[in-house]
């Protein structure tokens, strides 16, 4: 017989463009857990559209389901969509749809140099991000782009979120360091000049700079985890285990 884990909770959200409630529900058994939600967040967020972001944020109907007991793998799988939950139903979409576009007032497009893909931190107005490094998308999803600061609790705590694989992601500030760097020097094509943190590219995994792996896994306690970092890529690209097909995918 299945054992059921019910997590519901309801919120006030003060939204300038749609007047909701924050709805969750966690469900757990021996197989899988899975988080159902209206994608609308239990805090306060930016006021959307705004310079940075042409959307309208919309409520949305998320079932996503994650295995219990996760296996990671040799080889890791890069993702470019949704990589992870928040335990509040708000995902985690680190990447952008921007790639460096001479041609574009904004320097970057979707149909730009793919070699040059921006990265949102790099983005000169961060394309709209408000305090919780959450905006939204052409779908009206408000996403995350790196730590909410209301799911911060303790160190004690420090569970924030599932990934796409059903291993856990947390957070705990500077106690834990990204694995990549900066490069040196000039980029060699594209939009040339310093390497500065606008596009992804900029940056370099260095096995000796921090102590998280390319996916910014790591041990916590005796398990493997995510974490989210406070230095690039905040959020990880890419997943060590059996990705849910409820993930991985620009369907949300």
């Amino acid at each position: 017989m299945l054992r059921f884990l019910t997590i519901i909770v309801f919120s006030i959200v003060s939204v300038s463009t749609v007047s909701a409630r924050n709805k969750v529900s966690i469900l757990e058994n021996n197989v899988k857990l899975c988080i159902t939600s209206n994608s609308l967040p239990d805090h306060e967020m930016g006021i959307f559209p705004n310079r940075g972001n042409p959307h309208s944020i919309k409520e949305q109907n998320i079932k996503l389901c994650v295995p219990v007991d996760p296996v990671k793998s040799d080889k890791a799988k890069y993702i470019k969509g949704t990589i992870g939950v928040a335990i509040n139903g708000i995902q985690f979409r680190p990447n952008t749809a921007g790639s460096y576009d001479p041609s574009s007032k904004s320097g970057h497009s979707r149909t730009g140099d793919k070699r040059w893909t921006l990265d949102i931190f790099g983005a000169k107005n961060k394309l709209g991000l408000d305090v919780n490094n959450g905006h939204v998308g052409p779908n009206g999803l408000y996403h995350y782009h790196g730590i909410a600061k209301p799911l911060i609790t303790t160190s004690d705590n420090s569970l924030i979120g599932y990934a796409g694989d059903g291993f856990e992601i947390h957070y705990l500030g500077s106690e834990v360091i990204s694995g990549y760097k900066l490069r040196t020097g000039n980029r060699p094509s594209g939009p040339g000049g310093l390497y500065d943190g606008t596009y992804n590219e900029d940056y370099v995994y260095a096995p000796d700079q921090g102590v998280l792996d390319e996916c910014n896994g790591g041990d916590l306690n005796g398990k493997f985890v995510y974490f989210i970092t406070n230095f690039y890529p905040f959020v990880g690209r890419c997943l060590w285990g059996k990705i849910s097909p409820d993930f991985g995918t620009n369907r949300h």
